[in-house]
């Protein structure tokens, strides 16, 4: 298990994306690999089938409107603290770390198992990062493969997107470019200022993939897309919050480097290998 000033150190190092020389330096397999589950219980064939060609799976309903509002109400006070202190509504990163209600959602039955009819019983939750674009926001996320970001391999990360509050297009909601995640790894640029990119890359003409497809979202549903999948989003123009949290999950024998092995829990199965720190719910909620 992790010591609490081990703790601190690892987020400190998760609040920055690694350094692209550290990442250039790793031996990483980027292929999109197929689900193939022997005994799915939540998902249907077909939807597991969908997810394979098209990469993506939206409008799974996980909360209750009673059960979202607690949480959103949650992420009010959560939110109000950050920026007191000096954060953005962006920097809520490796939440699950510090925060044991983030912990609890990571985990949380409902969504595991969703994710566990993709990859199998062995699944570990190592990311939780709420994206949360205000009123008026105007920021952009440009056009970029996950798997770019990470030291991990293979890329078989996917990443579940809650929504929090209702997801349109009118507030910036995600956009997919469909079967995007059947190409690699592709290219991209360090993205220019002028963009008001949240990230920092962009991957130009894409086109070449199709019309995008919308992630239209009601509070307390999910959306599940693969690390490679090409997606982004629009700028928030509209006068309502668009707020979601993000949690990245992938099988127990999927590699770390860089250290981002410490930010692993094991929420279904084992992993054999001890790789991961699997720590525990954090007592601070």
């Amino acid at each position: 298990m992790i010591h609490l000033l081990a703790l601190e150190i690892v987020m400190q190092q998760f609040a920055i994306v690694p350094e692209q020389a550290d990442l250039d330096r790793l031996d990483r397999q980027f292929d999109f690999i197929p689900c193939e589950p022997t005994a799915p219980s939540t998902l249907s064939a077909d939807k597991i089938s969908q997810f394979n060609e098209q990469g993506f799976l939206t409008g799974i309903t996980i909360y209750s409107a009673a059960e979202i509002d607690q949480i959103r109400s949650y992420f009010d006070a959560l939110l109000e603290r950050t920026l007191a202190e000096g954060g953005d509504a962006y920097s809520i990163s490796s939440a699950h770390l510090r925060h044991g209600r983030v912990f609890d959602i990571l985990t949380e039955r409902r969504i595991v198992a969703c994710v566990r009819d993709l990859f199998g019983d062995d699944v570990v939750g190592w990311g939780s990062h709420f994206f949360c674009k205000l009123p008026g926001d105007g920021k952009t996320v440009a056009w970029h493969q996950d798997a770019s970001y990470w030291p991990l391999t293979p890329t078989r990360t996917v990443t579940v997107w809650l929504a929090i509050d209702d997801a349109d297009c009118e507030n910036g909601c995600m956009q997919f470019l469909p079967a995007s995640h059947r190409h690699g790894h592709l290219p991209y640029r360090e993205s220019d200022t002028a963009e008001r990119n949240v990230l920092n890359q962009t991957v130009d003409a894409v086109e070449r993939f199709g019309e995008p497809s919308n992630c239209v979202l009601k509070a307390g549903e999910i959306s599940i897309h693969s690390d490679l999948l090409l997606h982004g989003s629009g700028a928030n123009l509209s006068e309502r919050r668009r707020c979601g949290l993000t949690l990245r999950y992938c099988p127990t024998s999927v590699r770390a480097h860089l250290g981002w092995n410490a930010k692993g829990v094991v929420v279904s199965g084992s992993d054999s290998s001890a790789h991961w720190a699997n720590p525990k719910r954090p007592t601070s909620e």
